[in-house]
């Protein structure tokens, strides 16, 4: 039976963590053994975790990542936490240098990742297959040994503000490259040339029997929330969401005496303040509301009268096409790859990404309902079960075992 380790950061909420959740109901336990590491035993999607999946003890030395400096020093995580300042200084060098719109979070990331890697312990079992879920991909790359090594792709690499030459240097070290979509294929392209001979599309794994199920559990919503049109986005509140634009389109059609529009926001992030602030200078405390970190965000869906991702940038949002196994007419901004999330006119619109093209968008659903009916017939009437994406990974670890040369893992 062939061994395969997957990794990741944590548990928490957030659509990489639901895409592995979906994954991992996918797989062919009968055949392949699944070690699963998360670094940090932390977040809510750890109940979720199928019971076949042989996950791995935590290592403190691995806890670190995305804990506060604070954390790290009540924790004696000394070598950390030196690192950690010394990637913040390094990476507020490099943003104010670039006039980076996001700020030095993802260049510290790669920093952190970098420099940690040299004083963590090495994996001591051997797999046919290590899969690295979550970027930055530095531990599978020089901590495990393996036969065959895939990172992941799960976002707009022409978008991301990082360390292109730094990241550059974690993926040549990978055999295969897993891209959600042609879209973030060809952006990644566009970034790094050289690695066009390793990607392979392995979509993300849906399982539209398990999100129906989980979208029959009972919600409670207000009879404000009842009575009203009802959007929700679900989506970590963060800049790349656009969730600012979302506010500012709700208060343009309230403006327009359209204040009947509700809209719910299930998730959570660095950017609620300034949302929170932001729903309050636009007086929108009871229309526009953060529902905050929900482990099950489908019974919202489910209530919804119009799904809405008012995204910058995606990768292939995992929210779009739940939204679409939940028969919600959708609305999406047009980020880069949005055409490959929806067939606009007939899953659903993509709308100009402004604050007055989410706008229009919404008040094109509102009023047409016809449409909204057309939208959620064709996606109930369509099988968005993927499962057999699963046989291109299998196929990567399916070869003669005297072909295995097993990688010993170098910093």
């Amino acid at each position: 039976m062939h061994k395969i380790l997957i990794t990741v950061y944590d548990m928490e909420i957030g659509g990489i963590e639901r895409s592995l959740i979906n994954m991992l109901e996918s797989f062919d336990y009968d055949n392949y053994e699944v070690d699963l590491f998360i670094c940090n035993h932390s977040g809510d999607f750890l109940g979720l975790i199928p019971k076949q999946v042989n996950l791995l003890p935590q290592i403190p030395h691995y806890t670190v990542f995305r804990k506060s400096m604070v954390q790290c020093l009540k924790e004696g995580h000394i070598s950390a936490l030196i690192i950690r300042l010394l990637s913040k200084t390094i990476a507020a060098t490099k943003a104010r240098f670039r006039h980076l719109k996001e700020g030095p979070g993802y260049i510290q990331m790669q920093l952190d990742l970098k420099y940690t890697s040299y004083v963590l312990p090495k994996f001591k079992k051997n797999y046919d297959l290590a899969i690295s879920y979550a970027w930055p991909h530095d531990i599978v790359a020089n901590k495990v040994t393996a036969a065959k090594k895939i990172a992941w792709i799960h976002t707009d690499y022409s978008e991301l503000e990082i360390d292109n030459k730094m990241d550059l240097a974690v993926w040549k070290k990978y055999d295969v490259i897993a891209s959600i979509s042609e879209a973030c294929t060809e952006a990644f392209i566009k970034t790094y040339p050289s690695l066009r001979d390793k990607i392979k599309l392995i979509e993300n794994i849906t399982s539209p029997n398990f999100i129906r199920k989980m979208a029959d559990e009972p919600v409670e919503l207000n009879d404000s929330d009842q009575d009203a049109f009802t959007i929700v986005s679900v989506g970590r509140l963060s800049y790349v969401k656009g969730f600012d634009m979302a506010v500012k389109a709700l208060r343009l059609l309230h403006d327009k005496g359209l204040t009947q529009i509700k809209w719910l926001v299930v998730g959570y992030g660095g950017y609620e303040a300034e949302l929170k602030q932001l729903i309050a200078e636009n007086k929108l405390e009871d229309s526009f509301v953060l529902l905050g970190k929900q482990v099950n965000p489908y019974p919202y869906m489910k209530a919804c009268d119009i799904y809405v991702q008012p995204s910058r940038y995606e990768g292939k949002a995992v929210t779009v096409t739940e939204a679409k196994i939940l028969g919600k007419p959708i609305l999406i901004t047009n980020y880069p790859t949005a055409s490959s999330q929806i067939v606009d006119g007939e899953e659903g619109l993509i709308c100009g990404l402004s604050v007055e093209g989410i706008a229009a968008g919404i008040e094109r659903l509102l009023v047409d309902s016809e449409l909204r009916s057309k939208f959620a017939n064709t996606c109930l009437q369509i099988n968005y079960s993927n499962s057999n994406e699963l046989n291109k990974l299998y196929s990567i670890v399916d070869v003669p075992e005297q072909n295995y040369v097993m990688k010993e893992v170098t910093v």
